[in-house]
């Protein structure tokens, strides 16, 4: 079993910052890919950010030069460093990781983590 836990969440004034965190535990042979999804009050998760295992990143354009994203592969962590926040950026955060199981098999596993709520106050 492969959970995700998700932290660092919380209340920050316009033009703070905040770091969350998405912790990977559990049985598995290798991390994959990550990415960090927002989802704001009746809407769906928006994927804003990625980083490959190899550690390639790529970001939405709103968030582009504000956030950062890496990951810790012997912590089987990654991390999203959000500088210059908005109240736009006010949402749930959610990262979706995908792990290989085995190394035979190479089966592969998503999944989602529980979320952490981000508040910016204007």
């Amino acid at each position: 079993q492969v959970q995700l836990v998700e932290s660092g969440g919380g209340l920050v004034q316009s033009g703070g910052s905040l770091r969350l965190s998405c912790a990977a535990s559990g049985t598995f042979f290798r991390p994959n890919a990550t990415g960090w999804y927002r989802q704001y009050p009746g809407g769906e998760r928006e994927l804003f950010a990625t980083i490959t295992s190899g550690g390639s990143t790529n970001y939405a354009d709103d968030v582009k030069g504000r956030f950062a994203i890496s990951r810790d592969n012997a912590k089987n962590k990654v991390y999203l460093q959000m500088n210059t926040l908005k109240p736009e950026d006010t949402a749930v955060y959610y990262c979706k990781a995908e792990v290989t199981l085995d190394s035979i098999w190479r089966k592969r596993y998503n999944g989602w983590g529980q979320g952490t709520q981000v508040t910016v106050s204007s």
